[in-house]
C-alpha cells in the first residue's frame, strides 16, 4: 500500500479539539479544510464524523508530519498535549479565540514553532491560511 504511506508523510492540519458536533467552530474548520482540498486529521474526545475525517481520540492514531495545528481547546485543556504538540513539532499552531495560551505560545516558539492567535475560518474565508 504505497499510497498510504505517502499520504501519511504528506504534511496535515490537525484540528486539536475537534468535535463531531456541527454547531462547534473546530467542526466548521474541519469541513472548511476539506472544502479546500487540504488533508486534515481530527483529534477529540467524542467519536463521530467530520465529513469523511473521523475523529480521533488517542494522540498516538494522529498520522506524522503535521504541519499545523489549530487549537480549539481552553488552556486548562491543552495541558494535556503540550509535551506531546512540542514533541511532533508542527510548522506552526494556531490558538483560535478562545484557546490562546502565552505560556504555551512561549515555548512553542523557543522550540521554533511559529504561534498564531488568529481564527483559522477567517484565515481559510481570507486566503490568509
Amino acid at each position: 500500500m504505497p499510497e498510504l504511506s505517502t499520504a501519511r508523510q504528506t504534511p496535515s492540519t490537525l484540528v486539536l479539539g475537534a468535535s463531531p458536533h456541527p454547531h462547534r467552530y473546530a467542526y466548521l474548520a474541519v469541513l472548511r479544510l476539506q472544502q479546500q482540498q487540504r488533508r486534515v486529521q481530527a483529534l477529540g474526545i467524542v467519536p463521530g464524523y467530520i465529513g469523511e475525517v473521523p475523529v480521533l481520540l488517542e494522540r498516538e492514531q494522529v498520522h506524522l508530519p503535521v504541519d499545523t495545528v489549530s487549537v480549539y481547546l481552553r488552556p486548562a485543556r491543552q495541558q494535556l498535549y503540550e509535551e506531546w504538540l512540542i514533541g511532533i513539532k508542527p510548522r506552526r499552531v494556531i490558538f483560535n479565540p478562545g484557546a490562546e495560551n502565552p505560556r504555551l505560545a512561549s515555548r512553542l516558539a523557543t522550540n521554533g514553532i511559529e504561534v498564531r492567535n488568529a481564527c483559522t475560518l477567517v484565515m481559510l474565508s481570507t486566503g490568509m491560511y
